[in-house]
């Protein structure tokens, strides 16, 4: 049996449309990723100890390294994914990956959440830009271009 595997354009580079200008690319932060990684270790190795501890089992030291020795493997394993993300930021919408497009005019909340930015839109939709390094100046670039678009827009 001959099975076709359906090859699809790479959905990561929406072109943009006439008149529309780049205003920032985003991508996610080496530096940045390691550190939210270091951090889930650290409470990983603290709860996985801490409920191993409480339950009474011998074995609260070799769970807390058990768990900082998966998420550090599950951070070697997601690094060159992760990385490979974009977020482009342009005058009339923020271009993410996967296909995903959101016009700035239908941004209802942008914030930083940790080292994220999480959007939510006015429809409900939520997307989330993972390990950015300066995120507060993501937040604000991203906060001008809506106020500058709604203005120009009459909104």
């Amino acid at each position: 049996m001959n099975e076709q595997i359906e090859t699809r354009p790479d959905t990561d580079d929406i072109p943009l449309e006439p008149g529309e200008k780049m205003l920032r690319e985003i991508r996610s932060d080496k530096g940045r990723y390691w550190r939210d990684h270091g951090v889930l270790g650290v409470l990983g190795m603290v709860g996985a100890g801490v409920v191993l501890w409480a339950i009474g089992s011998p074995y609260a030291a070799i769970g807390a390294l058990g768990a900082v020795l998966a998420l550090a493997v599950r951070g070697a394993w997601l690094y060159t994914e992760q990385m490979k993300f974009r977020w482009r930021l342009t005058n009339t919408r923020l271009i993410g990956p996967g296909g995903r497009s959101v016009y700035l005019l239908e941004l209802e909340t942008v914030r930083r959440l940790m080292g994220d930015i999480q959007i939510i839109t006015k429809a409900g939709d939520k997307y989330l830009i993972k390990h950015i390094d300066r995120a507060e100046e993501v937040v604000a670039d991203i906060e001008a271009a809506r106020q500058k678009r709604a203005k120009r827009k009459g909104a």
